[in-house]
């Protein structure tokens, strides 16, 4: 099977780094697979792993530009394609107005924020992140959708892997308990970062001994820098350390006594046998243990709380789990190997790759595909909700009143709870 890959982006980040990871594993099962996407660092993970790679016309510089439709259908024409993945929304509507409507090649969309944006049409396959959101869809009347949680490349992400001189290079102290937060420097983050600061810098003006390392850069660095001063000032030395972005992040999860993390960088740390606290937003930090699995296997590896001071609430519940958590090696030996034995027996990149390429198949079957007069309809409703849905964020941003990323909140939790989940699932 020819597939055509298209992640929404190339910076790094978790949803992104899937597809191009679960893509070489879906190659290595046999299949032919391009990867297709703008510029970024991620290209370089792609020549890594040996996948081909094209570059989209660099003319095509905004969503649902017709340079973009006209250069995907191109790939798909030349390349005799035999069916797109586009990751998130943008991708899978530019996919289904270029190579779906002009060739009638299969198209599957992967989704994982917090809902399916409302244009993308019922006839389209779909994979998604959490069960609560497969439910949600397939209650809706979608015939095609999956379950795929965010994957880990277990072999490569492992207890063994060694962080060298991580800590050295970074001045930290090679005696105290190390706190990691890896992620993307941006508004749905950001939240997290202070309460992690704040949790800090208490901790360490109390006298627990800890340290905490940001690994991760973006347009809300400044904010975290600002929190990482108060912190250490609070403690009186420097507690809260700011890595930077790290093209290769391993050494820091490999450093590090406890993980924070949401979405595929909370299950990167677990793969490194690590003790995890998982993060989500309004003040939102919950222990990863054998009894509150069952909720992030249901919701994602996020969630959220309703406090109207999230960030003292949010600080003030993580400072109490990291005190017990710091003074009790043992625990987080256990707690460690039991996130490492979850991630390894569900979490797999093989497992991920035989899920995709299951969608792949029931894609391409020819009594499944919609016909031509269904295509079109298609078509023209997803292109008018995707154009009205830009309109109203580039409204939205003249006034100053854009919610977080798009579609990452939707209320499909028991009892009608919302649940936000990273677009980048996360994976990181």
């Amino acid at each position: 099977m020819r597939v055509l890959v298209y992640p929404h982006t190339m910076e790094i980040g978790g949803s992104q780094l899937n597809a191009v990871e679960i893509a070489a594993a879906v190659r290595d099962r046999g299949h032919d697979v391009t990867v297709v996407s703008r510029p970024g660092p991620l290209v370089e993970t792609v020549r890594q792993l040996r996948l081909p790679h094209v570059t989209l016309d660099p003319r095509a510089t905004r969503t649902l530009s017709t340079r973009a439709l006209g250069h995907l259908t191109a790939l798909a024409r030349e390349r005799s394609i035999d069916v797109v993945h586009g990751y998130e929304w943008p991708p899978g509507v530019e996919a289904i107005l270029g190579p779906r409507l002009r060739l009638g090649v299969p198209v599957v969309c992967t989704v994982m924020s917090g809902t399916v944006a409302p244009f993308l049409p019922r006839t389209l396959p779909l994979i998604v992140g959490t069960e609560e959101l497969r439910r949600y869809e397939e209650s809706a009347g979608r015939p095609l959708v999956r379950l795929l949680e965010p994957p880990v490349d277990v072999r490569a992400n492992a207890p063994a892997y060694q962080a060298g001189p991580f800590r050295a290079e970074l001045g930290l102290d090679p005696d105290v308990p190390l706190v990691a937060l890896v992620c993307r420097m941006v508004s749905l983050k950001l939240e997290g970062v202070l309460s992690a600061c704040d949790a800090a810098g208490e901790l360490a003006r109390s006298g627990t001994p800890v340290q905490l390392v940001l690994v991760g850069d973006g347009a809300a660095r400044p904010a975290a820098e600002e929190a990482a001063a108060r912190a250490n000032a609070r403690a009186g030395r420097r507690v809260v350390t700011l890595a930077g972005e790290m093209f290769d992040p391993r050494p820091a999860y490999a450093a590090a006594d406890v993980v924070l993390g949401m979405g595929g960088s909370a299950l990167r740390g677990m793969a490194f046998g690590k003790p995890l606290v998982v993060q989500g937003v309004g003040g939102f930090w919950k222990l990863l243990t054998p009894e509150s699995a069952p909720l992030f296997l249901a919701q994602g590896w996020g969630g959220t709380c309703h406090d109207a001071d999230w960030r003292g609430a949010g600080a003030a519940r993580l400072t109490a789990i990291l005190r017990v958590l710091l003074d009790d090696p043992a625990s987080r030996a256990r707690l460690g190997r039991y996130g490492r034995s979850l991630v390894a027996e569900r979490f797999s990149l093989d497992h991920a790759a035989a899920i995709q390429e299951e969608v792949y198949s029931l894609a391409t079957d020819a009594d499944a595909r919609p016909a031509q007069a269904q295509l079109a309809m298609d078509a023209l409703r997803t292109g008018s909700g995707a154009w009205w849905h830009k309109a109203r964020r580039r409204w939205q941003r003249w006034r100053g009143t854009v919610d977080i990323e798009d579609f990452n909140k939707v209320t499909v939790g028991s009892g009608g709870s919302t649940i936000v989940v990273d677009p980048e699932a996360r994976a990181r």
